[in-house]
């Protein structure tokens, strides 16, 4: 059997309902956002139990993103005023940090979605099997 060439859906059954599910499986999976930086390098990686993405970029050079559903864009990101904020020609998400809290808006959207992830740093090693403060 050849499945090769180039498919349009024209027609989708159930959509409504299909959305609905994800919906619901999107309120009960909260990712777990892992960050690590090193100057204007970062390593953002966002895991669910069904799948994990890893982004690298630096501030203020373009780089190529996944978003949760794979696509891959091409977008800038910024720092200013503290806050990270990335750029593509469709729309822009701010993240930042409040307290123990990540705040990330993404615009322009009439009703924007205000996400908010609480942070769990590494523990500081003191000795062999101590462990101080987080970082």
């Amino acid at each position: 059997m050849d499945f090769t060439g180039t498919w349009k859906v024209y027609s989708e059954e159930n959509l409504e309902e299909f959305l609905k599910m994800i919906v619901k499986m999107r309120k009960e999976v909260k990712p777990v956002i892992v960050i690590e930086q090193s100057g204007k390098d970062f390593t953002f990686t966002m895991k669910t139990p069904f799948f994990s993405r890893v982004n690298s970029f630096t501030v203020g050079k373009e780089a190529e993103i996944s978003y949760m559903d794979g696509r891959k864009l091409k977008c800038t990101i910024r720092e200013e005023d503290g806050k990270l904020i990335s750029e593509t020609d469709k729309f822009t998400s701010v993240r930042e940090i409040r307290g123990d809290e990540m705040i990330e808006i993404p615009l322009p959207f009439s009703l924007p979605l205000l996400g908010r992830t609480q942070v769990r740093r590494p523990l500081r090693r003191t000795g062999p099997e101590e462990a101080s403060e987080p970082v």
